[in-house]
């Protein structure tokens, strides 16, 4: 093959669908670094780092013994273009790279929209009934039994 067939395919590869420029050489569409492998779909729940994100996503896996399956949750940290943006709370599609930095081997290829506000306000609860099991109810029940305790002994 030419040279010239080499970068015709080379730019079939990456689609230029973004009407914003960015100047990220880790970039797909405007850098030097090229999509391969494994994508996946999943919803960003940090954006704090500067160009990274992080993507979870559940899974199901089934367990034989039980004859039953169990939910998992994978988190990858995935570079974030400029032009791409994409924030917390966005449902994007990653795709594997070469490895970016000591832990990114993946890129964010495009956002696909919102997660919705209910969903977020339930996942939000969930995570805090899974970190601290109502401490209201424990203080409550010790300020009655401390109540209780003082009426008895006058």
């Amino acid at each position: 093959m030419k040279k010239k067939d080499l970068k015709k395919e080379e730019n079939a590869f990456k689609p230029r669908f973004f009407s914003k420029k960015c100047s990220d050489k880790k970039c797909p569409y405007h850098g030097d670094v090229r999509l391969r492998g494994k994508s996946f779909t999943g919803v960003v729940t940090s954006d704090k780092m500067a160009r990274t994100v992080i993507v979870s996503w559940t899974r199901r896996v089934c367990v034989p013994k039980y004859e039953r399956y169990e939910k998992k949750k994978s988190k990858v940290a995935a570079h974030n273009p400029a032009c791409i943006n994409a924030k917390k709370g966005d449902v994007v599609v990653i795709q594997e790279t070469r490895p970016l930095s000591k832990t990114k081997n993946f890129t964010v290829v495009r956002v696909l929209g919102k997660e919705s506000k209910k969903e977020i306000v339930k996942k939000d609860i969930l995570e805090e009934e899974s970190k601290s099991p109502d401490k209201s109810l424990k203080d409550k029940k010790s300020v009655e039994t401390k109540k209780e305790t003082k009426s008895k002994e006058k």
